[in-house]
């Protein structure tokens, strides 16, 4: 009997045509490639080195590290996207104020499908395996042969299998339960390898959760992280979706390199602590003191992240001495917070809110920490530096837990904070 196959295997056997497994180097077809601001410019060189014409229908342009453009060189940098956009005739191109975070913007503008192969130039491409897509991060100069080919080179991932059972209980979630899994493999425990998640649990797990735990399969050196379609699945994305799709599915017989189990009803919410995400750890009782609280980025900068936020923060104040940053993940983010309600919450209790960035996620503006300040933030890393100085801390958390510990003051989960 011939061996089955993974999502991940068949989905680059069918964008390849040929009988793809695990460990095989194949060429495929890509639906999309996407650049923002910062890797960008380089793809473009690259290509226009190559004197050739684009395919335009697959490439997409989304500014978002340094938006606003904070000095003359990211000024520039978004200026070098401009030009190349109008130059070639790129359509999907979303100019500051008509986009927001990469990852979030691919997403509700339907690029993102189940049965999809994208590719982009930032690690955490692999957030559309949430709805089912085999999605990557790739280097600049390969996104420029994909900008000319529309073609890549792939080595097929080997796959470790997820099963999920149980639901969610009280403030748990998707980020709790990839906080768990990195913390258990630790950060390289899934090195070139794509998760796959599955069973009786998955149908428990909302589309946005699903989007966070896909988000951070990277943080585990993972090359994909992927759910299956299902009915929660086509209702996220039936408004917005671009074209027709296929869904695919493992087989029963698929060869998994490592199967995980987890109960998700057991699950509490988490913190990392740095400088790891595998650091990761229950966040009740934690009593660490902050700095800066951050809701934002494309782990959790989406309306269901603000929802839960504003209901634990409402009519309550920020505590003293820390600064709550809050920070949509798209502009049609910002306009459901603003058509809810949730902006005046988040203002009546003392929050700064932006609009659409990546800012201080990486770094870059916009929430910069200084020497020995501590953050509680809903991003995905918490390297040396990630957020600011050297000597600064970043503990990553889920929007509970970020929402929590700005009333308090330190890291702890909502059940803590007084009334």
């Amino acid at each position: 009997m011939k061996m089955g196959k993974t999502i991940s295997e068949k989905i680059l056997s069918i964008r390849s045509g040929t009988d793809a497994y695990a460990g095989q180097i194949i060429e495929a077809d890509v639906d999309y490639v996407m650049v923002n601001d910062v890797t960008g410019p380089i793809a473009f060189r690259e290509f226009n080195e190559l004197k050739t014409e684009p395919k335009r229908e697959k490439i997409v342009l989304i500014p978002d590290h340094y938006v606003p453009n904070k000095d003359i060189a990211s000024a520039e940098q978004a200026k070098e996207m401009r030009e190349f956009a109008k130059q070639h005739d790129i359509k999907n191109y979303y100019e500051v104020g008509k986009g927001g975070v990469c990852h979030q913007v691919m997403v509700e503008e339907g690029f993102a499908a189940p049965g999809r192969l994208i590719v982009g130039a930032d690690s955490h491409t692999c957030t559309y395996g949430g709805i089912g897509a085999f999605s990557t991060g790739i280097g600049s100069t390969e996104a420029a042969a994909v900008f000319a080919t529309g073609r890549l080179w792939f080595k097929v991932p080997e796959t470790i299998k997820v099963e999920l059972t149980g639901s969610f209980s009280g403030y748990a979630g998707g980020k709790d339960l990839i906080l768990k899994i990195i913390a258990d493999i630790g950060v390289d425990g899934a090195a070139y390898k794509a998760f796959e998640f599955s069973g009786p649990g998955v149908k428990n797990v909302s589309v946005p959760d699903r989007l966070v735990v896909a988000n951070m399969a990277i943080e585990a050196g993972g090359k994909a992280g992927i759910f299956p379609c299902d009915d929660l699945t086509v209702e996220y994305i039936k408004d917005t979706v671009i074209g027709d799709y296929t869904a695919v599915y493992a087989d029963e017989n698929a060869e998994y390199s490592q199967i995980l189990k987890y109960d998700l009803s057991e699950l509490e919410p988490m913190v990392a602590y740095p400088h790891l995400p595998e650091n990761g750890r229950p966040a009740k009782g934690s009593g660490v003191r902050i700095d800066q609280a951050y809701l934002g980025s494309c782990t959790n900068g989406r309306i269901e992240d603000m929802r839960i936020a504003a209901g634990i923060i409402k009519g309550k104040k920020v505590a003293d001495g820390v600064r709550f940053l809050v920070v949509p993940a798209s502009q049609k983010v910002y306009r459901q917070m603003l058509d809810e309600g949730l902006m005046h919450i988040f203002v009546d209790a003392g929050a700064f809110i932006s609009g659409p960035t990546c800012g201080a996620c990486l770094g870059g503006h916009m929430g910069i920490l200084a020497n020995g300040e501590r953050a509680v933030a809903s991003t995905n890393r918490n390297f040396i530096g990630r957020m600011g100085h050297k000597g600064s801390e970043v503990y990553l958390a889920g929007p509970a837990v970020v929402a929590a510990s700005a009333v308090s003051g330190y890291i702890c989960v909502p059940e803590e904070v007084r009334k």
